[in-house]
């Protein structure tokens, strides 16, 4: 009788076979990310988290090596966190609340010149506008039949935030413990384990700070062009470019938007025309210099791969989804590395990525205490 694996030729073996890793990669894939979606109250706020400590560990750092006590250099971290955020908040929403009706004026202006050049047929956006405004109503009018639901969302959001402050506080003050507990729970040494973590933590630091430079860059440029316009609102403007460039493209397009169409609204057409050119002369700059300056020693991803990502959280998580994409992304590709490193074609199983055994050698002299702070 004829064995089993002989009744298909070699390749449709092969074809079936990579057919079966791809469908059990993506129900592994599939079944955790209902589980995350399920869980999201606990798991949303352990992700904030980690993006926080791996932005701001260097200030936690530098605290404990001014011989601050270790809890208290955490706390002060985190209200750095907290002035950071709630500040660049308050100033975009600020900013956008006084500068809505110029908006809003501006989309009508701009209606009325087009439907005098190219006729009301052509488009008419002025009706589009009067539409959206009773759209608007309507939904304020069930936001306000839903008031319970509403304060229970918030309720949610405020606890999360809170859940992921003190998660960060822990991350920071209890590093050396984590580290020392995740090798225990790993089979063996842990060594392999470690080092993967190690390097997706890396990965996720070195692209939220080279994102938070360049985005500070971004924002101090576009604002200063907008002060020399004279355009309202600059200041919330640029803090509205600052936060928008956590979310690589998208977030550059709408803050550059939204920045046109204040100068449109206040300024006129000229101005709003210069507005676009330093909006675009900014991008350009982004895109062919800090970015490859900047995250050259951070993982690179290919401009497909972050929308793909980005398209990909959104449908998952909305607005969150979006911000958390492309750190996540940085940290898969960081793994899929330290692994290409270890156990590729090109190294021995045993064998230490140059990045994992700088971040051995650092963390081994920088802790100096048991929890290894």
């Amino acid at each position: 009788m004829q064995p089993p694996t002989q009744l298909l030729p070699e390749p449709a073996r092969r074809v079936a076979a990579w057919c079966l890793v791809v469908l059990l990669a993506a129900g592994v894939a599939w079944v955790g990310i209902r589980l995350c979606v399920e869980l999201k109250t606990a798991v949303v706020p352990v992700l904030l988290a980690l993006l926080g400590t791996a932005l701001l560990r260097p200030v936690h750092l530098a605290l404990r090596r001014a011989k601050v006590q270790q809890s208290l250099a955490a706390g002060l971290t985190c209200a750095v966190i907290l002035v950071v955020v709630g500040g660049a908040g308050y100033i975009v929403v600020a900013a956008l609340i006084d500068t809505g009706d110029q908006i809003v004026a501006s989309v009508k202006q701009a209606a009325a010149d087009l439907s005098d050049r190219f006729g009301t047929g052509a488009l008419d956006l002025d009706h589009l506008a009067d539409n959206a405004q009773d759209l608007l109503k309507k939904y304020g009018g069930s936001a306000a039949s839903g008031v319970l639901s509403g304060l229970s969302v918030v309720g949610e959001v405020v606890a999360m935030a809170v859940l992921a402050l003190l998660l960060c506080f822990f991350f920071l003050r209890d590093a050396g413990r984590f580290r020392v507990a995740l090798r225990q729970a790993a089979p063996g040494s842990g060594e392999t384990l470690e080092a993967i973590a190690r390097r997706s933590f890396n990965s996720i630091a070195g692209f939220m700070h080279g994102t938070t430079l360049i985005a500070l860059i971004d924002a101090t440029c576009i604002g200063v062009g907008l002060l020399i316009l004279g355009v309202p609102g600059a200041v919330g403007l640029a803090a509205l470019v600052f936060v928008g460039a956590y979310i690589p493209y998208l977030g550059a397009f709408i803050s550059g938007a939204v920045a046109v169409l204040v100068a449109l609204a206040d300024r006129g057409f000229v101005i709003a025309l210069w507005a676009l050119g330093v909006v675009l002369a900014v991008q350009v700059l982004e895109g062919h210099v800090l970015q490859p300056m900047i995250q050259s020693r951070t993982v690179q991803m290919h401009p497909a791969v972050v929308l793909l990502a980005i398209t990909g959280g959104a449908s998952v998580a909305g607005i969150l989804g979006m911000l958390l994409a492309v750190p996540l992304t940085a940290a898969a590709f960081g793994i899929v590395s330290e692994l290409r490193g270890r156990y590729g074609t090109g190294g021995a199983g045993g064998s230490v990525s140059r990045e994992t055994a700088a971040g051995s050698s650092s963390a081994a002299g920088g802790s100096s205490s048991p929890d290894g702070s």
